[in-house]
């Protein structure tokens, strides 16, 4: 199985020989390396790999935990094909080719892209800040994997961000800007794997694509129905 592997460690020569090694030694076999951050001599690295299906986890993790500065901070099942240029820019192509379905392609390829579970486009109420941040969030569309009935976070619909659901779940929410839409999207454990936070750069990369695909679907998202599946937080 295809597995999202995401390590913090310091940001120095040999180290990530190091991480490399370890996972090779472990039985992964690197197709992807991604640099999320490098900051005040630390590095934040995804790895994407292909995992023997038999082969247990915590071998890997007891493995990257001895090298000195090491931390993983994640490992979870990749749902989508490792990152590849111009994945995002094809997908909005999709989107202006089809608008009239242009909202649920953009849900269905999302968490591909984010190695995530699902997404969902949720619809805010037009009442939400008279309400002081509460009420009732209507499903506009939800991709194949999300659950029934959605878990949807406490949305605040001005803003890109990144939070945790009280029972640990990961999101990122990204507004449309209009209608109250927002889109949502959700990685969560399944043991023995523990799925790590959205990073700023794939809220950044989600917020990127959600602009792009409201400038193009435009007052389409004003015409998005409400069906009858809802979700309270």
């Amino acid at each position: 199985m295809l597995l999202r592997v995401r390590v913090t460690l310091p940001d120095r020569p040999g180290t990530l020989g190091q991480v490399a090694r370890t996972l090779g030694v472990a039985g992964a076999d690197i197709v992807q390396v991604v640099v999320l951050e490098r900051l005040g001599g630390r590095a934040v690295d995804d790895f994407t790999v292909v995992w023997p299906g038999t082969a247990r986890v915590d071998r890997l993790l007891a493995g990257l935990a001895a090298i000195p500065g090491v931390r993983v901070d994640g490992v979870w099942r990749a749902i989508g094909s490792p990152i590849v240029g111009g994945q995002d820019a094809e997908l909005l192509a999709q989107v202006a080719a089809n608008p009239n379905d242009g909202l649920a392609t953009l849900v269905d390829a999302v968490p591909g892209l984010l190695a995530a579970d699902w997404a969902a486009a949720a619809v805010v109420p037009v009442d939400w800040a008279e309400r002081g941040g509460t009420g009732t969030a209507t499903l506009a569309y939800a991709s194949w994997r999300a659950p029934v009935p959605a878990r949807l976070p406490e949305i605040t619909p001005l803003r890109a961000r990144a939070l945790t659901g009280p029972t640990g779940e990961h999101y990122a929410v990204a507004p449309f800007g209009r209608a109250g839409l927002v889109l949502v999207v959700s990685r969560a454990d399944v043991a023995p794997l523990t799925a790590a936070a959205f990073h700023a750069t794939e809220v950044d990369r989600l917020a990127q694509l959600v602009r792009a695909a409201a400038v193009i679907l435009g007052d389409r998202l004003d015409l998005v129905g409400t069906p009858p599946a809802t979700a309270t937080f």
